[in-house]
């Protein structure tokens, strides 16, 4: 499975009065492992920046005259989440913004969501974690995602984080990360057998007992210390 994990920043908060995308950071992961491919730009909004905005992500308006406009960049944006699954926090928000861009371009008149399964972070911790706060802080500090180097917020930046609270927010949904998906792994590889040969006993390495190790305690954290795998 292909997905990319994104985000934006903004002029303001309102996309009906208005505001503008002024950056876009996205993420690819396959069969939920980073592949190092990631698709990042800055944009000329083509309109002021809120005084609110400017302080949540220290851009000025003055930076961004020199940078492209969205149409000019709308057609590689488009093709780097083509066909994936979309993974977003307060997914609602920038897939709005974005969907006004890709309007205003004239790219497309379908939306992105029809276009691309997406997938709401917030809506996954609220359900996991009822009355909790559930900001990007708040679940980097809650599924021990370090995050200190987030003195403000950056598309990129924000966009990264969001893998590793999403990979924590669903361990156990998908492959245990012991390996590649194509089975070509140490352990794969060990236990291919003949028909008819006499069976083998196969031990972990120290290796594979550490990664079994760290996914339980980060299955346990997530679980609140009901991982069924520790019990007894």
């Amino acid at each position: 499975m292909r997905q990319v994990v994104l985000d934006t920043e903004t002029t303001g908060l309102e996309v009906q009065r208005g505001h503008r995308v002024v950056e876009i950071g996205c993420v690819e992961l396959v069969q939920r492992r980073r592949t190092g491919r990631d698709f990042h730009t800055w944009l000329n909004p083509e309109r002021a920046i809120d005084e609110g905005a400017r302080a949540v992500t220290g851009i000025s308006d003055e930076s961004r005259r020199d940078k492209p406009k969205f149409a000019q960049v709308a057609a590689e944006f488009l093709a780097f989440i083509d066909g994936a699954e979309l993974i977003a926090h307060n997914a609602g928000f920038d897939i709005a913004f974005l969907d006004a861009e890709v309007a205003r371009a004239g790219m497309e008149q379908i939306r992105l969501a029809q276009r691309n399964p997406v997938i709401d972070t917030l809506e996954l911790a609220r359900e996991k974690f009822p009355g909790q706060r559930n900001s990007l802080d708040a679940l980097c500090k809650r599924l021990d995602v370090d995050n200190s180097h987030r003195q403000q917020h950056g598309a990129l930046l924000d966009a990264n984080l969001l893998v590793e609270v999403y990979l924590a927010l669903t361990a156990g949904q998908g492959a245990l990360g012991f390996g590649d998906e194509a089975g070509d792994t140490p352990v794969a590889r060990r236990a291919s057998f003949h028909v008819g040969a006499r069976p083998m006993l196969l031990r972990a390495s120290e290796a594979e007992l550490a990664l079994h190790e760290a996914r339980l305690a980060v299955i346990d954290k997530v679980a609140k210390g009901q991982c069924v795998w520790r019990r007894e």
